[in-house]
């Protein structure tokens, strides 16, 4: 997810570089207290935001996981939304169930859960870009089996491309039944997280999210901010018009507009995001009046550890889920998400957004020098800044990069294992923000790099 076309050859960042904390002064006592000058776009200290709340130690996305993350410092709490059955906002990473919550167990017991797994296949469909390797695979997988028959998407379980045949749809459960029938569990790094809360707390509404930062916030006596992404925008629509939820072609972002507006935070200066990987998503929420800022995230499909840029396209349909946005794959336009990190695709997403979410090497590209075969993230030994930051900036718009997560196997070989390293490599260059799935490393990291900049 990164490329180097833009990167400034002036800023490289390697191994012994300042990667460690500035030291003391020059032993003629101390030095009077200094305001930091950050980098950031608004000059002001770097965002930490919980990815899906404090979820490297809790089930992501739960009331517990959104609680701690703010107990521990959290700016903002992270979330994703899909709609249910009843044209609810629910919030969960994932429209299929069986990766985050204990639904497979439910299901040995529960013969109306049994029952709802989607075990149809979907239908290839042509590209209707050039179909030559440069592009991807020539076909993508459709939920849509009949073309004639918009309910037809109901019965199987392809999300943009991605199969996920023989699980369970959350466009088929009502908001309540999903309170009530399945509990969170962890995601990523499962086997390397706390499982003490795994199949213990239930799954919460979009709404509830925003009650828990308005909750906690006035109990700590400061603003937390609601980070809410439109997860696969285009899935959700066509979903939610067979399960007759609204009148119009995006009932997923009129039910978005809704939420913003009965929670009165419509607003350019409302503590609330609104993120998506899909323009279009996006640009309608603009054109259907929202004003509560807006970032466009940028994906990408793997690290080129050889010359430290990005990867988008592949052979298999992490294309269509990672190499571009889903929309540009129904429209048959061919770029890939590298196109939204020139110039020109800056300047084009600050025309509806006020911010972009790029992944970390899309940031600081990682690689391996002298490159050996076979190389992979624990090899890391070079890290070069591609301007993504500068850039972004210059066009006005902020910058929060994804995801940053403890766990060594999550990191960078130059970083020897200390996430906080990670994090100032990120702080120093200017980032605004931050998401992470452990709210602690990123304050803490934070503090490190404040005390960092007094010390200048």
């Amino acid at each position: 997810m990164l490329t180097t076309r833009n990167a400034s050859s002036g800023l490289i960042l390697l191994a012994v570089m300042a990667l460690t904390a500035c030291g003391g002064g020059d032993g003629d006592g101390p030095k009077p207290e200094t305001k930091p000058q950050f980098l950031t776009l608004d000059g002001k200290q770097p965002q930490v935001i919980a990815h899906r709340g404090y979820s490297g130690l809790y089930p992501e996305q739960t009331q517990m996981a959104y609680e701690k993350a703010i107990d521990a410092g959290a700016d903002m709490i992270e979330l994703d939304m899909h709609l249910t059955r009843d044209c609810q906002l629910v919030a969960r990473h994932n429209a299929w169930l069986s990766d985050s919550t204990n639904i497979a167990d439910v299901a040995k017991t529960n013969a109306y859960v049994a029952g709802r797994k989607r075990t149809a296949a979907g239908v290839l469909v042509d590209v209707k870009y050039p179909a030559i390797p440069a592009n991807g695979p020539a076909q993508y997988l459709s939920d849509l089996i009949d073309p004639n028959n918009q309910k037809s998407v109901l019965q199987a379980l392809v999300v943009d491309g991605e199969d996920h045949s023989n699980d369970w749809s959350i466009s088929d459960f009502t908001l309540n039944e999903l309170r009530s029938l399945v509990r969170g569990t962890t995601l990523d790094n499962r086997a390397d997280r706390p499982t003490e809360w795994n199949g213990k707390l239930p799954l919460i509404s979009a709404q509830d999210v925003i009650d828990i930062a308005t909750a906690k916030g006035k109990a700590a006596g400061r603003s937390i901010a609601v980070y809410a992404e439109t997860k696969n925008p285009y899935w959700n629509n066509q979903q939610a018009i067979a399960n007759s939820c609204g009148t119009g072609q995006h009932p997923f972002e009129d039910a978005v507009m809704a939420l913003l507006e009965k929670n009165k935070l419509n607003a350019k200066d409302s503590p609330i995001y609104i993120q998506s990987f899909d323009p279009d998503s996006l640009k309608y929420l603009r054109k259907a009046g929202m004003k509560a800022k807006g970032v466009q995230l940028i994906d990408g499909n793997d690290y080129n550890f050889k010359d430290g840029s990005v990867g988008y396209i592949t052979s298999d349909e992490w294309t269509f889920i990672s190499g571009r946005p889903y929309s540009w794959t129904l429209a048959g336009d061919a770029r890939t998400f590298a196109a939204m990190q020139t110039p020109a695709g800056l300047a084009e997403i600050k025309t509806y957004a006020d911010g972009i979410g790029p992944w970390k090497p899309q940031v600081i590209a990682h690689s391996v020098v002298p490159y050996k075969d076979g190389a992979g993230l624990k090899d890391v030994n070079t890290l070069k800044d591609t301007a993504l930051i500068a850039n972004a900036h210059k066009a006005g718009l902020v910058v929060h990069s994804f995801t940053f997560r403890s766990e060594a196997s999550r990191l960078a070989g130059i970083f020897k294992g200390d996430p906080s390293q990670e994090f100032l490599a990120y702080y120093r260059l200017g980032i605004d923000g931050v998401f992470t799935d452990f709210t602690a490393d990123g304050v803490k990291a934070r503090d490190a790099y404040i005390a960092e900049l007094k010390a200048k």
